[in-house]
């Protein structure tokens, strides 16, 4: 594996005789396998440099491009990038997962018609886009893990696994504990008792091959630039020695540092290493600097998981986020910080009536106030995680000060947030708390006979007419016989879900995308959902988070004479329930009289 600097330089692009050795470009890395599979780290300044030298050896060319974030600095080199101006070219570019525009959008907003000349559109290239969230998946023979940053805007740190060899991407990272990068002696930032932060992240760069590590700052200048969101070299020494590193890179140079500043980094880092017993081997990133990783047996690992890494922009779901604070001005700092990313609240002022709001409501995520009064905000999330459908609730405990974080009673995916946070930084928590936890929403596959089945219900004739007596009195008996608000006869189309009989509150249709039915129709056999809270199916759904609020489905699949199973009789409630073997004997015969309207056999 080869790894070559094409960009170094952090937050602007910093070209000049004092910067000549180790650059002025911004983040840009190329990391070549031995079977050719190239991925570009980062799409900086750097980037139309590495874009001409690729050009200049002809021909097509294939590649990934991983960006960390879409700070300036990290996709100022994508619009001179020409490999993409070329037809026949093919892209893959990745970025974090926001909740707003998606990645494809964002990159085309600073090619917008008053910043640049060429629109994305332009780009003659085939060009794939993909958001990300934590977690991992497989770019040819490399396997890439995704990990949250801490900075002030949702950021990926990524490790290359490939070949035996192990390559981490960790810039634009700020250590969880502030105290941490204050001055002192060598210190084991990722050990057990530090930040739950810190420690995860030494965990991600552990025995890396090489680690690429932001070190913009010392810990002398880093008391004025706390919350900019940068490591200090000391920090990412401590780290990559307490973690068993190979070689550190020091990376994302300050812009205002020269060549002979950078130098004396150097000379402090190794010098610290050496204080602290490692033997880290440490180097400062310079543009045209390349590492060659000599081919070794593959370490063990587990296989990727694509579902987590790569998720599609319709998976985040809308649940209300719950504010359980006791303290006014808190509570309205962090009232701003969730409408500002557009999210539902919900406001609890305690303990009893945090969980009485969470009886009744699905939630994305608490954060809660570590002292509620005399109430334990520990005790709290234990209690909410106690509860029906919120056993993986993520949560975001606020703490007054840095030294109130209870390291030593942290559960699992509990975050941690000092009183002093500022509203960038909690956003960023926000956002990242919400997209660590997997999506439970699962769409439907498109059935084998997808096409005849099409032609099928469009020949019937049924879509889109007005309402049958023939068919309503069906899900009036449906309602009545199983006690449920809503039963309904569904069609599904291409791309859509419409009702040809409605019984209950709802909408003449919905997407297919969020269609239980879609599922149905797989089968032969009614569909049964007891619980969709605890559906890994279900869970997120708009369906169960939003106004339909489903909880409970059960639907027959409804069969033409060729066999195609064109919709359902389904049968929905906004409360969990059981449904027993005669209730789906009475589903069957309804439906059988849905299939005898239609003209087809019933199926006994």
């Amino acid at each position: 594996m080869q790894v070559r600097f094409w960009g170094t330089r952090g937050s602007i692009a910093t070209p000049g005789p004092q910067t000549v050795r180790y650059g002025g470009n911004t983040s840009c890395v190329e990391v070549r396998t031995q079977k050719g599979t190239l991925i570009v780290l980062d799409a900086g300044t750097g980037l139309r440099v590495f874009g001409d030298e690729l050009m200049a050896g002809g021909g097509a060319c294939r590649g990934h491009i991983l960006i960390g974030h879409t700070h300036w600095d990290h996709i100022q080199g994508f619009p001179f990038f020409t490999p993409l101006f070329v037809p026949g070219n093919e892209w893959d570019v990745y970025a974090p997962r926001g909740f707003g525009a998606s990645l494809q959008e964002t990159l085309a907003g600073q090619m917008q018609y008053t910043y640049f000349p060429v629109s994305l559109d332009a780009l003659g290239a085939t060009i794939r886009y993909h958001d990300l969230v934590e977690g991992s998946f497989m770019i040819d023979e490399v396997r890439v893990t995704t990990r949250y940053m801490n900075h002030p805007a949702l950021t990926l740190g990524y490790k290359l696994e490939a070949e035996g060899n192990t390559v981490v991407y960790a810039t634009d990272h700020e250590c969880h504990s502030h105290a941490a990068a204050l001055p002192g002696p060598p210190q084991a930032h990722a050990m057990p008792g530090t930040h739950p932060g810190d420690q995860r992240h030494g965990e991600f760069i552990a025995g890396a091959d090489l680690l690429i590590h932001d070190t913009q700052y010392t810990a002398a200048e880093y008391p004025s630039r706390a919350g900019w969101g940068h490591s200090t070299l000391e920090y990412a020494v401590d780290l990559a020695v307490a973690g068993g590193v190979k070689q550190l890179a020091l990376f994302h140079h300050d812009p205002r540092r020269d060549d002979a500043a950078v130098d004396a980094l150097v000379v402090a880092s190794r010098q610290r290493v050496s204080d602290a017993g490692g033997t880290v081997e440490v180097f400062a990133a310079a543009e045209g600097g390349v590492v060659t990783l000599q081919p070794k047996a593959a370490r063990a690992a587990p296989p990727a998981d694509d579902a987590k890494a790569l998720i599609d922009t319709s998976m985040v779901a809308a649940r209300p986020v719950l504010i359980v604070c006791n303290d006014e001005a808190l509570a309205k700092r962090l009232r701003d910080v969730v409408q500002a990313e557009g999210l539902p609240i919900l406001m609890a002022r305690d303990y009893a009536s945090a969980l009485e709001i969470a009886r009744v409501e699905p939630l994305s995520l608490a954060l809660i106030e570590r002292q509620l009064g005399a109430d334990d905000g520990l005790a709290l999330c234990s209690a909410l995680r106690g509860m029906a459908g919120l056993t993986d609730l993520p949560v975001i405990m606020l703490a007054e000060t840095e030294a109130a974080v209870d390291v030593s009673q942290t559960p699992e995916n509990i975050n941690w947030l000092a009183g002093s946070f500022t509203p960038e930084y909690a956003r960023t928590k926000l956002r990242a708390c919400l997209l660590r936890t997997r999506a439970r929403w699962a769409l439907a596959p498109v059935p084998e006979n997808e096409a005849q089945r099409l032609k099928t219900l469009h020949s019937l004739g049924l879509l889109d007419t007005a309402p049958e007596e023939r068919f309503d009195r069906i899900t009036r008996i449906a309602a009545r016989i199983f006690n449920v608000p809503t039963a309904l006869i569904t069609l599904i189309d291409t791309d859509r879900q419409w009702f040809k009989s409605r019984f209950g509150e709802i909408g003449t249709q919905t997407p297919r995308e969020q269609a239980f039915c879609a599922h149905a129709i797989l089968g032969t056999q009614a569909l049964v959902v007891p619980d969709a809270f605890e559906d890994e199916r279900f869970a997120d759904n708009p369906l169960v988070c939003g106004k339909s609020r489903i909880r409970f489905y059960a639907g027959q699949p409804i069969a033409a004479p060729d066999g195609s199973r064109l919709g359902t009789l389904c049968v929905i409630d906004h409360r969990p329930r059981d449904f027993g073997v005669d209730d789906l004997q009475l589903l069957a015969d309804l439906a059988a009289l849905i299939e005898r309207e239609l003209g087809s056999k019933s199926k006994d």
